[in-house]
């Protein structure tokens, strides 16, 4: 299947995890998906985040336990399943950092599906979100999985494991990592529309609205040129992820079907609250996945930011 026939076999299984009596957890398009013309499948989707209300195997779970308004990734439990971290981190050297998943009925799980090529979507930040890792981990037959990495300094670190059980829902489970050493917090970056990556720039056009549908929309350019062979990475264009700044709930997002590689990429994201966010964007160039970063207020209907971003995000 070429580059874009794949593509459009991964936007129809469009996911986000954030959770929220606000309709939070959905990626549309500028309207509804249950109003544009999506088949009943992929309008379930976009209304419940993906989710399948099954469990996966293990011992069923009642429907209040399976509804909730927490963003994702702010639990380390939910649904009867548990992220447990097993490695006491260190910092300034790679370490193998392993971690299991139990179910509802205490058992390691060893069943996932692949959602956008792989089972496992890890993600570890530092709290004062000035450090960003995606990785996919490896996982053993007792349900024991391992990923190498390496945190940049001490300090507070929150991982998060994106993933679906067999049978069950979506879920961002989150664990705090606490790596010894002289902790020196960083202030929030700056407010900023453009993201330097070597020699590459991304600039970001559009505003985040709670409670809305918000279109996002990253150019990619390398020494000046826009580029328009951007390469496939887990089954798109790019990947978004959005913490909220003072918590780290997690939202993640993929792009809108395009046949075209760039140079732009555009995601529609809906947030729950005001307030200063960081987001992620990884894409594939020259056979090598960067990292863009970006403080983004979301403000109100208005366009009023709230008071917490007058400050550009110190």
């Amino acid at each position: 299947m070429n580059a874009a026939g794949k593509l459009g076999a991964y936007v129809l299984g469009l996911a986000v995890v954030f959770g929220g009596a606000l309709g939070v957890g959905r990626v549309t398009g500028p309207g509804d998906a249950l109003t544009q013309g999506k088949s009943p499948a992929v309008a379930e989707h976009a209304e419940t985040g993906g989710h399948d209300g099954a469990d996966g195997g293990h011992e069923a779970t009642t429907s209040s336990a399976t509804t909730t308004d927490t963003p994702g990734g702010l639990q380390v439990s939910q649904n009867g399943y548990t992220l447990s971290l097993l490695t006491t981190p260190v910092t300034g050297r790679p370490m193998d950092l392993t971690f299991r998943v139990t179910g509802p009925d205490q058992r390691p799980v060893t069943g996932y599906k692949v959602e956008h090529d792989k089972k496992m979507h890890f993600i570890v930040v530092s709290r004062d979100l000035t450090s960003f890792q995606h990785v996919h981990p490896e996982m053993a037959t007792d349900g024991t999985w391992k990923t190498r990495l390496t945190l940049p300094a001490p300090g507070a670190y929150r991982a998060f494991a994106d993933f679906v059980p067999e049978g069950g829902e979506k879920l961002t489970l989150g664990a705090d990592l606490q790596a010894a050493g002289d902790y020196q917090p960083q202030p929030l970056p700056h407010v900023s529309r453009t993201a330097t990556v070597g020699d590459y720039t991304v600039n970001l056009a559009g505003n985040l609205v709670p409670g809305r549908s918000s279109k996002l929309t990253l150019t990619v350019s390398k020494n000046g040129k826009p580029v328009t062979d951007l390469q496939p990475y887990l089954g798109a264009y790019g990947h978004l992820v959005a913490l909220r700044a003072g918590d780290l709930a997690y939202l993640h997002v993929h792009p809108e079907e395009s046949e075209q590689a760039g140079p732009e990429i555009t995601f529609y994201a809906e947030v729950p609250s005001v307030g200063n966010y960081r987001l992620f964007l990884d894409f594939q160039h020259d056979d090598q996945v960067r990292t863009a970063s970006f403080t983004v207020p979301a403000t109100l209907a208005d366009g009023h930011a709230p008071s917490a971003t007058h400050d550009h995000g110190h």
